[in-house]
């Protein structure tokens, strides 16, 4: 296949890249690094040729030509000492990824089969409740870019450049283009990703880790996060203490009657339930909520993960303790090169992920030069190098999209403290320590006690990881709070390092004790129940999305309208036009577009309007230079549809097999 074909020579060039600049890093991680890198150039290359070429499939093609010329540079830069071989840490590390990370990615990959446009037998398109609602987003996005002018509009929103980050999406166009169906082009590269996640994460524990144990718990504990949320499910299980709705988790007595409610449910799992006012409990699971529906998360983690190696590789003095006068510091100026580079283009794929980063090196670089004694200049130096590599490399990308969404919308930047904990700073809803106890669990108590102990590396970390919260529970980044997850579990991948470690000195420090082994296996159910109830929820949930009409009208658009045309729709989420086919609608949901900071107030009214009056509302048509009109159950129940006027003044071109859609051309 084409897509496979064009993807492996990236990745193949990503692999000589990191053996050429990176020879003494280990061979796992090298291997991790050079598939990471091949899959940043293969969303980069193609998409800077498309500003002269448009985002089309020659302009893929020629991407080949930058890709050889990069692969080439790193070949004359490359660092010529003997590659780092395979020894007894590696075959150790390798047995950790199959035990732990195998099982997760296989996981990932059965999530991403049954959440993403799965088709069913009588035609429908189905996904699972995760993804029921942000992937028609991603969905429209993906199918839109096909051959776009960059920058590319909004195509629920024409007129509104798209600064939503966007380079997850269009890697999955660039499968489009290679000739894959848009179900491959979404299910491939997030298996895949998520399989490099997961194994990017445990290579990263393992490099920052003191034990062996302590990278596998840090892994366990970052993707199965859950928290205390499991308690209520556990509650006066002999009564019903809710109704549907209200204190649903509680509304049926009897265990297993409170398993089926959680596993058959909407939002009813114990770590991001629906009733936010009631249980308070939003820490969602990592691999359901967060790598499974969003994809620009998965996207900037998986490029985000080679960065925070290569920053503790590169200005980390030997054994990954922080600096001292008695340390010696040599630094290797290519991977400062490539890690600032590789910072740099971040901004595009998941601004979060950027600033994440920022912030991390800003506390990491704190700590550092505090302790860097006389080498204080030379650690310096060597933070800017990077630094200023990949603040210049991100630059154009905030200026040209991300600043311009916020400064001229509301909701950006803004001060609030306690994050969805004071949700629209209306007061705390729990006590303080306690929200983040009972929705992180016992890990965040583990954190609290680990940080007690004189150990440099643990604080090394907790300098980053700190810099990140303290700016993420006092500044709001966008309209919708709970969006500042995005930095807390960036702050979370490091913490679930300090305490994986320090699970195992406690365990070790116990040695002698009878019931220690009794003990940890309460810890990990503490610390699991949740994460797995929640998991086990998300892999039987199934809702259909399309429906074969859908589906019809979809192909029948495919196949008979130009990519260009607009169609004139009401504004509900799952739309088979934007979504399914990529062709330009006047307005999409507030569900999206008022979190990008946009106003669909009046596109709304007068699309409304049209469809109550199709004969007098001519001149909506013409300002968003409508093509077609689309009627569907949304509009006839969102509107009210004037089906004899539109059939008067409008030529029907097609109508699904039960007569529930049709569209109207506009001539």
């Amino acid at each position: 296949m084409a897509a496979l074909a064009f993807l492996f020579v990236f990745m193949l060039s990503g692999a000589l890249i990191v053996r050429f600049l990176l020879p003494r890093v280990a061979f796992t991680a090298r291997l991790w690094l050079g598939m990471c890198l091949g899959i940043l150039l293969m969303m980069w290359l193609p998409f800077l040729m498309g500003f002269m070429l448009d985002f089309t499939l020659k302009a893929h093609l020629l991407s080949l030509i930058p890709l050889a010329l990069v692969t080439g540079g790193a070949y004359f830069l490359r660092d010529k000492r003997e590659a780092k071989g395979w020894n007894e840490d590696e075959k150790r590390l390798c047995l950790s990824l199959l035990l732990v990370a195998l099982p997760l990615s296989i996981l990932g990959g059965y999530l991403q089969h049954t959440h993403n446009i799965r088709p069913a037998a009588d035609g429908s398109l189905h996904v699972g409740q995760s993804t029921y609602g942000d992937l028609n987003l991603h969905l429209g996005i993906i199918t839109s870019m096909r051959n776009a002018a960059l920058p590319a509009d909004y195509s629920i929103f024409p007129g509104a450049q798209l600064s939503y980050p966007f380079l997850m999406d269009s890697f999955s166009t660039s499968f489009m283009l290679l000739g894959t169906s848009l179900r491959f082009a979404v299910v491939m590269p997030g298996t895949l990703m998520m399989a490099l996640t997961f194994s990017g994460y445990m290579i990263l524990a393992r490099r920052m880790a003191d034990t062996k144990g302590g990278a596998i718990l840090a892994t366990l504990l970052f993707f199965l996060n859950g928290g205390l949320g499991f308690l209520y499910v556990f509650d006066m299980q002999g009564v019903a203490t809710g109704v549907y709705g209200d204190g649903q988790l509680q509304s049926v007595s009897g265990l297993w009657n409170r398993i089926r409610n959680v596993l058959d449910g909407w939002y009813q799992a114990p770590t991001n339930h629906a009733e936010f006012t009631t249980y308070n409990l939003r820490w969602s699971n990592v691999i359901c909520d967060m790598l499974i529906p969003q994809r620009t998360i998965l996207g900037g983690w998986c490029q985000l993960l080679p960065c925070m190696y290569l920053l503790y590789d590169a200005l980390c003095p030997t054994n990954g303790l922080p600096c001292r006068p008695e340390n010696s510091r040599a630094y290797n100026l290519r991977t400062l090169i490539l890690l600032g580079v590789w910072a740099g283009a971040l901004p595009l794929l998941h601004t979060h992920s950027f600033l994440a980063l920022g912030l991390m090196s800003a506390g990491f670089m704190l700590y550092d030069l505090c302790h860097a004694g006389r080498e204080w200049k030379q650690a310096l130096i060597s933070w800017l190098i990077y630094g200023l590599i990949a603040v210049v490399l991100a630059a154009p990308q905030l200026f040209t999209w991300t600043f311009k969404q916020a400064t001229g919308s509301e909701g950006f930047l803004s001060f609030h403290f306690n994050w969805v904990n004071n949700s629209y700073s209306n007061g705390l809803r729990d006590g303080y320590l306690w929200f983040y106890v009972k929705n992180v669990g016992l890990p965040f108590i583990l954190l609290l006690l680990a940080l007690l102990e004189k150990n440099p590396k643990r604080r090394f970390l907790a300098s980053g990881a700190f810099a990140i919260f303290l700016v993420a529970e006092f500044i709001q980044f966008q309209p919708n709070e709970y969006d500042n997850n995005k930095l807390f579990y960036v702050w979370y991948m490091l913490c679930a390092v300090i305490v994986g470690d320090y699970m195992v000195e406690l365990y070790r420090k116990l040695q002698g004790i009878r019931a220690r082994r009794v003990m940890a296996v309460i810890t990990l159910f503490v610390c699991f129940a949740s994460a797995v109830l929640t998991v086990a929820r998300e892999c039987v949930s199934d809702y259909q999305t399309f429906s074969f009409q859908d589906v019809e009208a979809a192909e029948f658009i495919e196949e008979n309208t130009p990519a260009d045309a607009v169609f004139m729709t009401w504004t509900q989420h799952i739309n088979p036009v934007s979504a399914l086919t990529g062709r330009t609608i006047v307005c999409g949901p507030a569900l999206w577009l008022s979190f990008h900071g946009l106003d669909i107030t009046q596109r709304t009214n007068e699309i409304y309007d049209f469809y109550m009056d199709p004969a007098n509302e001519g001149d909506t048509l013409e300002k968003y230079g409508v093509d077609y009109i689309f009627v569907s159950s949304y509009e006839r129940a969102n509107c009210y549809v004037n089906t004899l006027a539109l059939e008067n003044n409008f030529t029907k071109v097609f109508e699904s097999s039960y007569g529930d859609i049709a569209i109207y051309a506009v001539e």
